[in-house]
């Protein structure tokens, strides 16, 4: 069994694999505080909860871009899992062209999601990632990454407007009925909603006419919100819940052979 792990800002996603097959997933906040040894028992916890004996875990495969968390991480596979992970990074297989200036650079994250994307749904693609920042990631019919935009993450931004105003609640982030708002909630929720889908749609359109008029990409959308934005957006073709742990297993399938 593959277990895959991402660490994001917000989150750590997980999964295990039998094969191709996504057999169990769980969702936990990400905490630069926490041990290697509090994330062994919480994850040890999630396993027995969901049937899974950690003994069936033979392969580990780890993704982050919390830097203080790598370390606590890798030990917690250790001395739990009796497995050394594998560590997306520099020096690792990814079967694709990095166009970018320092390649170094590239968040792990952007990389798995353009790999697991481009395994799945071919080239060309427009990949969205929506979370804590929003990332745009253009990969080649040939499966290069040729590189993307970084934008604030719908949350990050809402946070944003609630901490610097003093007279504007926290809201729940959900369409409202009409764009025009009769309340102060409903002018949030439609200012913050439909300005962020606007910047997606703009964004895109706008990859789209530097890439040329012959250039017809897919557009692939994953992350916690991902579902909703896509029913307000015109661009966004798929959502892909899972793209993250599928792009991590193909990494791990290269880097065995």
């Amino acid at each position: 069994m593959l277990l895959v792990i991402d660490i994001g800002n917000s989150n750590i996603v997980m999964g295990t694999y039998v094969g191709k097959n996504l057999m169990k997933h769980w969702r936990i906040s990400t905490d630069s505080q926490k041990t290697g040894d509090e994330y062994g028992m919480l994850i040890n916890d999630l396993f027995r909860y969901q049937g899974v004996k950690i003994s069936d875990v033979r392969d580990i495969i780890i993704s982050s871009v919390v830097p203080p968390l790598v370390v606590p991480f890798v030990k917690m596979c250790e001395r739990y899992f009796k497995v050394k992970p594998l560590v997306v990074g520099p020096g690792i297989k990814t079967g694709i062209k990095l166009n970018y200036e320092n390649p170094r650079a590239i968040g792990a994250d952007r990389i798995v999601n353009a790999v697991g994307a481009f395994e799945q749904y071919g080239g060309p693609l427009i990949v969205i990632d929506i979370g804590t920042a929003t990332t745009f990631d253009v990969v080649s019919d040939t499966g290069d990454f040729l590189g993307g935009v970084i934008a604030p993450g719908i949350v990050a931004s809402s946070e944003s407007l609630f901490s610097s105003t003093a007279k504007l609640p926290r809201i729940e982030l959900i369409p409202p009925k009409n764009v025009i708002g009769h309340n102060t909630i409903a002018c949030m929720q439609s200012g913050i909603i439909y300005g962020y889908v606007g910047q997606i749609d703009s964004i895109v359109q706008r990859i789209r006419d530097e890439m040329g008029s012959d250039w017809h990409a897919k557009v692939i959308a994953t992350g916690g919100l991902a579902k909703m934005i896509q029913r307000e957006s015109k661009t966004i073709d798929r959502i892909d819940h899972f793209l993250t742990l599928s792009g991590l297993r193909v990494l791990y399938e290269r880097n065995s052979q």
